[in-house]
């Protein structure tokens, strides 16, 4: 489905053809030396790169809005923060949405938005998809290996230069010194320090080999002498593990109902928006231009 957020140039390419419409066409936007570019061209350039783009995400985003105040579509707050949650934890958390935020150029309240038409849409979309015990059956059968889980091992690390450094953090910790606080002080690894270490869980072959060895090795709350790789010296501080399993299909069901769904949205959008726009009688300019 089409997510305005995921066209942050589209949206500045919209903003200019509103406001290029509206004023002047002979007013200057840039020089140079003497030469001058008037808005008139600078409309013009952007119509050629990307106007017909834009122009139908703003008759989609119409007809959208027609649909849904015809069927009352209507989605709580509730929803919306709980999409919000999980597309947060899916960026990696808080600092690293705000800086995707930034990166696309939009406000937290502009993406808050695009979920309420997302979700809105959704309510209208997903009564016309049918997900089968036949088709969640046959994607398990085809996919079952993917399914099951490698056996994991969740761990926390303190990453430094040199091996004297790293001496001097293991016998910190050996006296009692809090492990997260430690890598959050000395970690060379920024990413995982901020966490106090904590690198979650990974599978064999996520880690470099010195690193999985050791890990995979250690009992749970165990917390390794310093270890050697191409990184640095890591101290690695075990704190759980799980066994493999095999995919069971009564347990994977939801998951791949869910998927399956995900899968089948965007045709489902599709059809519903050709069909919705059939109701309208639509005129677009830029054709042919």
């Amino acid at each position: 489905m089409t997510k305005k957020w995921l066209y942050p140039l589209v949206i500045a390419v919209i903003l200019v053809i509103v406001t290029g419409c509206s004023q002047g066409n002979e007013e200057i936007v840039a020089k140079v030396g003497d030469e001058k570019i008037t808005k008139e061209e600078l409309y013009d350039t952007l119509v050629k790169a990307s106007g017909q783009q834009a122009l139908d995400i703003m008759i989609e985003d119409k007809v959208i809005a027609m649909e849904l105040k015809k069927e009352k579509v209507t989605v709580s707050d509730e929803e919306v923060e709980a999409e919000l949650a999980t597309q947060i934890e899916s960026v990696g958390g808080e600092e690293a949405f705000a800086a995707a935020l930034e990166q696309g150029g939009i406000t937290e309240k502009e993406f808050k938005d695009s979920i309420t038409e997302y979700l809105s849409i959704r309510e209208v979309v997903e009564p016309r998809i049918d997900i089968t015990d036949e088709d969640t059956k046959a994607y398990f059968d085809e996919n079952k290996e993917s399914l099951s889980t490698e056996d994991q091992v969740e761990a926390s690390h303190i990453l430094v230069e040199d091996e004297a450094t790293a001496k001097e953090i293991a016998k910190k910790l050996a006296n009692g010194e809090d492990f997260a606080t430690l890598a959050k002080e000395h970690s060379t690894d920024t990413g995982s320090a901020e966490k106090g270490g904590e690198l979650g869980y990974f599978s064999h072959g996520k880690m470099v080999a010195e690193f999985e060895e050791e890990a995979f090795s250690m009992e749970i709350d165990a917390i390794s002498e310093p270890v050697k790789t191409e990184h640095g010296y890591h101290i690695i501080h075990v704190t759980d593990k799980k066994a493999a399993k095999e995919a069971v299909y009564e347990d994977s069901k939801e998951d791949i109902e869910k998927l399956l769904l995900e899968e089948q949205m965007q045709t489902a959008y599709t059809d519903w928006m050709d069909e919705a726009k059939e109701k309208y009688d639509i005129e677009n300019s830029l054709l042919g231009k």
